[in-house]
């Protein structure tokens, strides 16, 4: 039954991506949003409106074989890429609404060029996201949905070539956009807040766990709602969901609060589902948590933290774990004063994302196993996306340190095609090898990648020995670095200080 299905899908599919109509060329025009966009605005939402017709095409056909399968990884990946067609489809009608109302800040940064850039990246990662869940499964079934998100995936990066790269990064008028409260502002610079929510496992508040406290939160909130969690090991898997706007979570510390899980490939989750926390509505704000997942090394892939929030905040956090700990999937996100502990790739994602004044510890895997603090997903020129490592100390973890010249450490990897990571102002250990950076498979993405150090220092920072690809590069002067600040690569200025979060704009200390 279930391969007739298949069948008649497949052949449904291939009909379908046959039938498509290619972009038309990009042209300068003198529209009214000529500054943000290529071509004029009726075209780039008629191509809207086209890639979230496909979309919706192939999650209807998707939808119908969610329960085919007794095979739970499958059916694991299935329900991931639902909810990521979801997600693109969401994304892709946010830029549908700002670029027909340019004015309208919408809870974001009140810039189309990034806003647009940010959420058709977010929405082009979602299909390879959707994709890799289905490693070590029915490759008939791979095979099938692959053929439907490759279409949406060409759809997606066409519209990305129609956004102009944005260039300016003050926000209109020089004003913070409306959407953000002046009131945000106190809520991480003093200790008592208000809250709208307690969480208490000994019944001392309004709810024993963490999960019910996020479901009685409200949906699509402009205003800051906020779920104070005290000190306790909480074992659940944690999920905000897209329509949970501006929550905020605060702990009692992150030795003392910790939300706990272990999910893993290996027992059958996808990557994408392994995760303890996962939080993809936008405006997110966590403080003073533990974050982690107690799978081991020996389960491979087990993330402790996965964000797909836009415009999130990670203050004085601990995330920590083994292989893929910190999945920052997509959209902007800031990290600061926190410790992210890991082994392979535990730094990963599509995210555009800064981590400043956080202590970064690689951890002692399987033997013979080699370290990689990042794996960078970005998969398109085009996409604003990258890592960005500011003021921060790279060194090896308690179990790693009797272990530092037997295990190798390094920077990052290469994960897709344009992977890009910047390492700059921060601390790296000993625990790091002189090559610096490690390839991914033989020479894939060397000469397309983009990683670049700037004033780092330590034993591990000396650069005689560093890779010598084409894509690496060695930063001396400032302007080389300034669009890997806060201010300009995630836009902070312009939604950072409502948050209260400290951060640093530029590049003093």
């Amino acid at each position: 039954m279930a391969s007739g299905k298949l069948l008649f899908l497949l052949v449904l599919l291939c009909a379908w991506s046959k039938s498509r109509i290619p972009f038309a060329s990009c042209s300068i025009t003198n529209d009214i949003r000529s500054e943000c966009l290529k071509v004029p605005a009726s075209e780039f939402a008629g191509s809207l409106r086209d890639t979230i017709g496909a979309v919706q095409q192939v999650a209807s056909i998707l939808s119908q074989f969610a329960t085919a399968f007794g095979d739970f990884h499958l059916s694991n990946a299935i329900s991931d890429c639902l909810d990521l067609l979801d997600f693109t489809a969401d994304e892709l009608n946010w830029s549908l609404s700002a670029s027909q109302n340019p004015e309208g800040k919408d809870n974001s940064t009140g810039k189309l060029s990034s806003d647009l850039r940010t959420w058709l990246s977010a929405a082009l990662v979602n299909q390879d996201t959707c994709s890799d869940g289905f490693e070590g499964t029915n490759s008939i079934v791979k095979g099938l949905v692959t053929t439907g998100l490759n279409q949406v995936t060409s759809l997606v990066q066409g519209l990305l070539t129609q956004v102009q790269p944005n260039t300016d990064h003050h926000g209109p008028n020089g004003e913070i956009p409306s959407w953000v409260k002046a009131e945000d502002r106190k809520l991480l610079q003093a200790g008592g807040v208000n809250v709208d929510a307690v969480v208490a496992q000994d019944g001392t508040g309004n709810f024993t766990n963490v999960t019910d406290a996020v479901l009685a939160a409200p949906d699509e909130s402009m205003t800051r709602y906020v779920i104070y969690i005290k000190g306790g090991t909480y074992k659940e898997n944690v999920e905000i969901k897209k329509k949970k706007w501006n929550l905020m979570m605060i702990g009692d510390g992150m030795d003392a609060t910790i939300i706990s899980g272990s999910r893993n490939f290996v027992d059958g989750w996808t990557t994408f589902r392994s995760a303890t926390f996962a939080v993809s509505g936008r405006g997110f704000i966590a403080r003073d948590l533990t974050f982690e997942n107690t799978a081991g090394p020996e389960k491979h892939q087990a993330v402790a933290l996965r964000s797909d929030s836009d415009l999130s905040v990670f203050y004085r956090c601990q995330i920590r774990g083994y292989q893929d700990t910190l999945y920052a999937h997509a959209m902007r996100q800031f990290y600061r004063d926190c410790k992210i502990s890991g082994t392979v790739d535990f730094i990963f994602g599509d995210a555009t994302v800064v981590f400043q004044n956080c202590q970064i510890l690689a951890k002692k895997g399987l033997p013979n196993q080699k370290n990689s603090v990042t794996a960078q997903g970005r998969k398109d020129p085009n996409e604003p996306t990258g890592i960005s490592i500011q003021f921060c100390n790279i060194t090896a973890d308690a179990d790693l340190l009797p272990f530092v010249n037997s295990t190798s450490t390094y920077l990052g990897r290469p994960w897709k095609l344009y992977s890009r990571t910047v390492i700059m102002q921060s601390f790296l250990s000993n625990a790091i090898r002189p090559e610096g950076w490690l390839e991914w498979n033989a020479d894939f993405a060397l000469s397309t990648l983009s990683y670049g150090e700037y004033i780092n220092y330590g034993p591990g920072a000396g650069l005689e020995s560093r890779v010598k690809w084409p894509g690496y590069r060695v930063f001396n002067e400032s302007t080389q670095v300034q669009n890997y600040t806060v201010a300009q690569f995630i836009e902070g200025d312009l939604w950072l200080p409502t948050t209260g979060v400290k951060y640093t704009a530029g590049l003093g200390a």
